[in-house]
Formats: C-alpha cells, structure tokens, sequence
C-alpha cells in the first residue's frame, strides 16, 4: 500500500443482506475504529456537522480519547450524517483501496438501517418519504397544498412542525398540477433533423422532483436536446428511493433498483442514454444501486448507460458539437455545484456546460448547501444545515453581478435561495432563482 492511499477510492458491496450487517455489537466495534481513525485525522473537520460532534465527544470526554465515551452518545454524529458522500469523495485518505477501509457514509447508513429495524424510524417521517404518493395527491390540489406549505402561513406550518417535525421556516417544494410526463406526452418538441448529436437516442428519467415538482427543468432539457436533434422520451416508473436510503430503509431502496431496471431494460438494450434530471438520482442509478442489488445484470446495464444531465450535454457538446443558436444572457450567473453531481466523480459538468453559452463566465462554488435531501427541512436539522450552507450564501451572495443563481440540485437551491434572502439587506439586488442550469441554457436557446 502506497503512503497516502494515492489509487482511485473504490467501493465494496454493501453488505446488508448478512446478519452482521445487523449485529449491534459489531457495529459498534466498527464505529469505534473508524471514529478513532477519524480523531487520529481530523480532516473533515469543516465538511458537515457530524466530524464536529465527533471531535468534541473525543474532546469533551474524560480521557479526551474514545475509550471514555460512552456508544449511546454516538447518535447525534449518525444524525447529522446527510449520505453527501463528500468525506468519501474528496476529504478522506483513508478509503479503499487503503488498508484502513473507510466508508463513513455507509457505516452512518448500516447505523440507521439497524434503526429502522428496530422500529425507531417515526410514522410522520416515513410518510414525508413517499414522493409518489405526496406528488400524486398534492398535484390533485396544488394551489391548496402550496399554500398549506408556504413558510409565511402561520396557521398551517406551526402545525406541520408539530405533527411532522418539518421546520416551520424551511422552505418546501411547490407542487404542480400537471406533471412533467403529462406536459411531455401533449407537447412533445420536435427534433432537429440536420442538428450535430442527431443519431443519439436518449430517454429521460424524470425523477420525483422533476416530475411533480420542478417540471420545467425536464421542458428545458427536452427542448435543448430537440435543437439538437434528440428526440428524448421522459419515462418516470417510480422514485429511485434516496429518501428511504437515507432513512435506511436499504430492502425498499432495492426493490425500487429492480423495478426501474426492468422498466427501462428496453430503453437500455436499445442503445438509448438514460439522463436523469437531479444529480441524487444519477448518482443512485450509476453508483449506489450497483453496491446494493450487485447481482442484478439489469441494474448494472442500466448504471452504465445513465448520465447526469448536465454530464450529457457536455458530452454532445465536445463529441457531436452543439446546434448553433445561442445567444448571450443579460446577466452574470453563479453556480452551485451539489454534493451528489461531485460524488459522481465526473467534474464541474455544471460549470461547463453554462461556459458552451456565448459570453457565459459563471462563478463557480463547490460547497455543501446545507440541505441534504429531506435532512434539512427537519426540525432538530433546519438550523444546521443553514449554518453548514452560510459560506455558499455567502459566496453567491458576493457575486453581485450576478442576475441568475441555479444549483444542479433543485432542493439545493431552494435552500440557497432562503439563505440569501434571510441576510439581505434593503438595496440589495435580488437575483433569479433558477431550478437548474439547464435552464439557462434553454433561455440562451430562445425557448
């Protein structure tokens, strides 16, 4: 082994189907190892709140060593845990192939999956889980279930916060009547016939968020793929299960791997590209659900055919060439690249696709937003996580030639957006919230 683990980090299977898996006593030997390798190392110590609680357990402890601290207090460390996956990703030396083995965010997983066989995973958390369903029956009455959520309603959000543990200031999803696949069924867009990328075939997975949420995100993509001359069809089979994954909920997550696969198996022996429109679903697809259903030869055909969608304009654009058309925006642009496009390990596609616009310099930042998925909108989370994103409010706030501010992840810029808002000062300018640099490079196409 060479001193400083210089190999590309790799990942073991998870191993959930073993009784050990579950075996508390042994999990807790292997928190305390990788915990005493985290104090020796302290690299971290800035990347999210659970590396903090751990080394002021450490510190605060009799000895100031781990052999005094007692396992119960261990679960504010899990707790604050989001599955970013960034200590894995960029901080931590000790992953494999290192002989110390490390995976931080899949032993907060183990953690929380023995949690949720316990019981100890609430009703009203579960119920937040279930995208499908939420998106199905608040689309029936948008109107009504935006304003039940709005964090300005004093009558509702008091009561949210009470009897589902959501922050009543955070910020929440707007909900639509009319899904991304309904909109893409009645208007599909035409495809270019001389455009460069014409002989790509692409399907898009519209994900939870982008179907019932943030449809204008897929709208975009579709037409700039259509100027380019992929005629994409959105398919959405069901959600990808990273809410239930951070809930450790790894039986539901796998079913939900299976399902999809076989779905899109056509797709997929067909030779089409599957792009997915939020960058925790790509990474689902292409990484997670491998490690946790790896002899499922669906799944693995799947993970390789899929693509983040920023990641695959980049790649039209330097293999095929981009259909002309383009013009410059009337304003600068800052954007955030989310922590589950960088675990992807593909670079700031991001960043690079917003530079394909004529004139576009966008300022990049390259932190944690603080949201973590539905981590960040909960009561005992809210206040950290908006702590853990100041420095990137900060940062896009600065820019202030900026018109425009987007982030790859959806959720991620809502969350950026209130953060922004809450320290504005009066003259301050306003920029743009868009839900997805794709977006912009729509809006630079004309549509």
């Amino acid at each position: 082994m060479s001193e400083g683990s210089l190999e590309a980090p790799i990942r073991h299977p998870i191993d959930w189907q073993n009784p050990d898996f579950y075996d508390e006593a042994k999990l807790d030997d292997e928190l305390r190892r990788v915990f005493d390798i985290c104090h020796g190392c302290r690299r971290c110590f800035n990347l999210c709140d659970s590396f903090p609680r751990l080394f002021d357990l450490i510190d605060e402890s009799e000895s100031g060593e781990l052999d005094t601290v007692d396992s119960a207090d261990f679960k504010p460390v899990v707790d604050a845990c989001t599955l970013c996956d960034m200590c894995f990703m960029v901080k931590c030396p000790y992953v494999p192939p290192h002989e110390f083995n490390l995976d931080f965010p899949h032993l907060m997983l183990r953690y929380r999956a023995i949690e949720k066989r316990k019981g100890m995973v609430g009703q009203a958390e579960r119920q937040l889980t279930m995208t499908d369903r939420n998106g199905k029956l608040a689309g029936l009455a948008a109107g009504i279930a935006n304003w039940a959520s709005d964090s300005d309603n004093s009558l509702t959000r008091p009561l949210m916060e009470k009897t589902l543990g959501v922050h009543k200031d955070a910020a929440l999803p707007k909900f639509v009547g009319k899904t991304l696949m309904s909109r893409a069924r009645a208007n599909p867009p035409q495809a270019a016939a001389d455009a460069p990328a014409k002989d790509r075939q692409a399907v898009i997975y519209a994900t939870c968020y982008g179907n019932y949420n943030t449809p204008e995100v897929g709208e975009a993509a579709l037409n700039v793929l259509a100027k380019n001359g992929i005629a994409a069809e959105v398919v959405y089979p069901e959600c990808c299960g990273m809410p239930q994954m951070e809930q450790g909920d790894i039986q539901t997550v796998a079913d939900k791997a299976r399902a999809v696969a076989k779905s899109l198996k056509p797709h997929v022996e067909a030779g089409k590209d599957v792009i997915a429109l939020v960058p925790s679903c790509a990474l689902m697809l292409k990484f997670e659900w491998p490690l946790i259903v790896p002899d499922d030869p669906d799944v693995a055909a799947l993970s390789r055919a899929t693509r983040d969608l920023s990641q695959y304009i980049v790649e039209i654009a330097k293999s095929d060439g981009l259909a002309e058309g383009m013009q410059p925006l009337d304003g600068g642009m800052s954007v955030h690249l989310a922590c589950h496009a960088r675990a992807q390990n593909m670079g700031q596609k991001a960043a690079e696709m917003l530079k394909l616009i004529p004139d576009a310099n966008p300022t990049v930042v390259e932190r944690c937003s603080g949201h973590g998925g539905s981590w960040g909108i909960m009561k005992d989370n809210f206040e950290v996580g908006m702590k853990v994103g100041r420095p990137v409010y900060r940062q896009m706030k600065a820019n202030g030639a900026s018109k425009y501010i987007a982030s790859e992840c959806p959720l991620a810029g809502m969350h950026i957006k209130q953060g922004i808002d809450q320290s504005a000062k009066e003259g301050d300018p306003e920029p743009e919230l868009v839900p997805h640099p794709i977006i912009l490079m729509a809006k630079a196409y004309g549509f």
